[in-house]
């Protein structure tokens, strides 16, 4: 393994980080006081559109899609958007500008990978293109959905269309002005064998009965523009064209969703833990308590160098993960993508908690960023999977690999 970067991504890392510091920083606490102000509910800061056209301009453009991809993808390896991926962390509303943020990744490598040709003009283009938003539609509450063969909704075949009911829930970015599209997981054949039940389909937003039952607030916010909402869809009718690659194929797509998406919120962590440690040694720099600087207090001292070591860790597992991918593919890389799904959560979750409790009642406001990237790393362990699902089928696959070891 080689995890020294390209010419390719240092040109990229200098541009996006001279990018970071000329554009996003600058109107960091702008974008935030807007999103909070009840009056701007479910609109988006007026200042994004001028960005993303900066980040085109500047060849900051759908970084995170794998070279595999062929045409539809800037050519960069998922090693290689790594270290762009952290740094877009730093301020996670960001990758937004460079058209990298979530769900609609995910989304577009689906209709990139899996996506007939019609639905990628309709529907991929655009995406690609920064134009729309999307969703994607698979957490149920009446069920554990943590097991994706658990999804309960139904989408039944009648004539030229599929007729599509149940409910949903969490449904990251439904709210967002410019979500176009959502990706519905649900159960076209209630018979057939347990992982060939489900399948995705294509639902336009604006599609007759999708009704908003609720939305769902996550540590009291409502996270506006995108929020999280609970659905209910009554008989939602759909053309059969807007079907992903068969029916029983929606386990299969939601598992080639999930990975890459896991390892891009762990490359976004570490760069949330990387900048809260930073915070934290310029704060306890130049904070003076009972006559002594903060950072003259070796329990202080102590935390900070457990910090660089837990970030330092999290980021070669990473980085290993992202090389693995790239080698073998994701369904082989499946266990380190799960452990450092694991550790990069949990990881920046230690890191800013201890940089919360440095800064004192500071740390718990808004003044700086790190009580946000404590609360999205909790939000986090749970998305995508929550910690126990992934350690349990990590545990499973090493003992069953250890024992088909003849190794001593």
């Amino acid at each position: 393994m080689d995890f020294d970067c390209s010419e390719r991504t240092r040109d990229l890392i200098a541009r996006l980080d001279t990018f970071m510091e000329e554009h996003v920083y600058p109107v960091e606490r702008e974008r935030h006081e807007f999103v909070i102000d009840p009056a701007n509910l479910w609109k988006e800061w007026p200042g994004l559109e001028a960005l993303k056209e900066k980040a085109r301009e500047a060849g900051l453009w759908n970084l995170f899609l794998p070279h595999e991809y062929g045409h539809w993808s800037p050519g960069l390896t998922n090693l290689e958007y790594a270290p762009l991926a952290e740094i877009m962390g730093r301020v996670p509303w960001s990758s937004e500008i460079f058209n990298c943020s979530a769900p609609d990744t995910g989304n577009m490598e689906v209709l990139a990978k899996y996506g007939s040709p019609e639905q990628q003009e309709r529907w991929l283009k655009p995406l690609l293109a920064g134009r729309i938003r999307s969703a994607y539609v698979m957490t149920e509450p009446q069920v554990a959905s943590s097991d994706a063969t658990n999804l309960e909704m139904s989408i039944v075949a009648d004539g030229d269309d599929y007729v599509i009911n149940g409910r949903k829930w969490w449904i990251s970015n439904f709210m967002h002005p410019a979500t176009t599209l959502l990706l519905v997981m649900g159960k076209t054949d209630f018979d057939a064998p347990r992982h060939a039940q489900h399948s995705t389909i294509i639902v336009p937003k604006d599609t007759p009965g999708i009704t908003v039952v609720k939305h769902q607030r996550v540590f009291g916010s409502l996270n506006s523009p995108g929020g999280e909402c609970e659905l209910r869809f009554e008989d939602v009718r759909v053309p059969r064209g807007n079907l992903i690659l068969g029916e029983g194929r929606g386990f299969e797509i939601a598992q080639g969703r999930l990975g890459p998406g896991r390892i891009h919120h762990c490359m976004r962590s570490i760069g949330q833990a990387q900048r809260a440690l930073e915070i934290m040694a310029r704060r306890v720099e130049n904070r003076v308590a009972f006559g002594r600087k903060l950072s003259d207090q070796s329990s202080i001292r102590q935390d900070v160098a457990r910090g660089f070591c837990e970030v330092e860790m999290a980021r070669l597992l990473t980085l290993k993960a992202a090389d693995r991918m790239d080698k073998v593919g994701n369904k082989d890389a499946k266990d380190l993508i799960a452990a450092i799904k694991v550790v990069a959560p949990q990881m920046a979750q230690n890191v800013c908690d201890r940089a919360i409790q440095s800064h004192g009642g500071m740390g718990v406001s808004d003044d700086t960023p790190i009580a946000e990237f404590f609360t999205i790393n909790r939000f986090v362990r749970i998305a995508d999977g929550p910690d126990e699902v992934h350690m349990s089928q990590l545990g499973k696959q090493k003992i069953r690999e250890y024992n088909a070891s003849n190794a001593r």
